[in-house]
């Protein structure tokens, strides 16, 4: 059987970048050009980027992630990743690299003596394979899919083959144990992941996606993660639950103080942070009120209208449920963004609005809520809140990466754009 490596590390969109090597090559050096982790969605270049003609395109290193080689269960052959993180030449983390950019909230949390621990729901989407935005067939019933099924289980026993390839594949890369739910959306599925460390958990939503985006080509159907592929179906989120755990590993939000604190900040932060939760014009679709997909910068217990949750359970339990990113967001990115914003508030000892209780669709929110579209969300990030906590070379050339692909999208019918995204996202 033919062994192959590949050896990546994941740029601005989420995306995987590197090359296919020998099996020989793990942990082996390797370079890269910078500029791979800046490139957009289609996989071209930024123009005017300063990490191509300007810098004269330099290399950087490919060092290791700290995570064990990831089987690639999908793939034909015995295939595995080597995650890595990009480095300068003289060793020094890449400012541009996403992953790099998490770590440095994260060490923020070390320096209090604290440990963020998070854990993911990916809602998306299985469709007929071929380009096209249509619904997949039942396999067991021989029918297409036509009707919302929330929480079907005889939904999911017609598609168990193609879940018990993903729950397999998860377990044999070190994901963990999955909860697969049927939602809202017609074919419209979500999977929930065990909780974790959270560079670990971003790095597992990454290698989630691909796994399942592989494994249902296999079965002969397309899997997408993209906010949202049909307009009068609820979108695909990505939400974040997270906790926040001292040097004994105590949960600091049991202190109702400090639960409220970064709750305040990660509201406080929600204007500016847009384009980290969505990062195309289709992302801001999902936002409709009703549609399961906040809309207002709100909190509450409880509460699935409100974009900032916290759920109920045992006190030593308590966490926040952050509700607002689409399927197509960065984790990397969009991890940064709520925790350096939720340790800004408990630092600063800020204090929220009130809790929303009811249906938060229908009252007025205290705070500024997202920016209405891409082109305000670029802007937007022009933020002296965020330049606290996200390093502005990331802050740059995710604007430039953005500007770039809104031309690109601008250029393109509306169905082109949505099959755009579809394996992308």
């Amino acid at each position: 059987m033919n062994k192959s490596l590949r050896i990546a590390a994941v740029d601005l969109n989420g995306q995987l970048r590197g090359k296919r090597v020998a099996a020989g090559m793990a942990g082996k050096q390797t370079r890269m050009p910078l500029s791979a982790l800046n490139i957009d969605i289609f996989g071209a270049d930024i123009e005017a980027s300063p990490l191509v003609f300007e810098s004269g395109d330099q290399d950087g290193i490919m060092a290791s992630a700290g995570r064990e080689l990831v089987p690639l269960p999908w793939v034909a052959g015995d295939a595995s990743l080597d995650l890595r993180v990009m480095q300068n030449e003289d060793g020094s983390p890449f400012a541009g690299d996403p992953r790099t950019a998490l770590s440095n909230v994260l060490n923020r949390f070390s320096d209090h003596g604290w440990n963020v621990i998070a854990a993911c729901e990916l809602e998306f989407f299985l469709l007929e394979d071929g380009g096209n935005l249509t619904p997949p067939i039942n396999p067991k019933t021989g029918r297409r899919l036509s009707g919302t099924e929330i929480l079907s289980m005889r939904e999911l026993d017609g598609f168990d083959a193609f879940f018990n390839d993903v729950s397999d594949g998860a377990k044999l890369m070190g994901l963990g144990n999955l909860t697969i739910t049927g939602e809202a959306g017609i074919g419209q599925f979500e999977v929930t992941m065990t909780h974790g460390p959270a560079l670990h958990i971003a790095d597992n939503v990454i290698l989630l996606k691909e796994l399942i985006k592989g494994t249902a080509r296999n079965h002969k159907m397309a899997a997408t993660f993209m906010a949202k592929p049909f307009a009068a179906e609820s979108g695909n989120g990505l939400h974040t639950h997270f906790s926040v755990l001292d040097a004994v590993g105590e949960n600091i939000f049991c202190d109702e103080s400090q639960l409220e604190s970064a709750v305040a900040g990660c509201l406080q932060a929600f204007e500016a942070s847009t384009l980290f939760f969505a990062p195309y014009a289709n992302s801001f679709e999902r936002f409709v009120i009703g549609a399961h997909a906040p809309t207002s910068a709100t909190w509450g217990y409880e509460n699935r209208t409100v974009a900032i949750r916290i759920p109920s359970g045992p006190k030593a339990a308590t966490r926040i449920e952050h509700r607002v990113a689409g399927g197509d967001a960065n984790p990397y990115l969009m991890f940064a963004a709520i925790f350096g914003a939720a340790l800004e508030g408990i630092e600063l000892r800020a204090k929220p609005p009130k809790a929303i209780t009811g249906n938060a669709y229908t009252q007025p929110s205290a705070m500024p809520g997202l920016l209405p579209n891409l082109a305000a969300a670029i802007r937007g990030i022009d933020s002296l809140l965020l330049i606290k906590f996200i390093p502005s070379m990331i802050l740059q050339n995710l604007a430039a990466t953005k500007t770039q692909e809104r031309y690109l999208f601008e250029k393109m019918s509306d169905h082109e754009a949505l099959l755009a995204l579809v394996d992308t996202a």
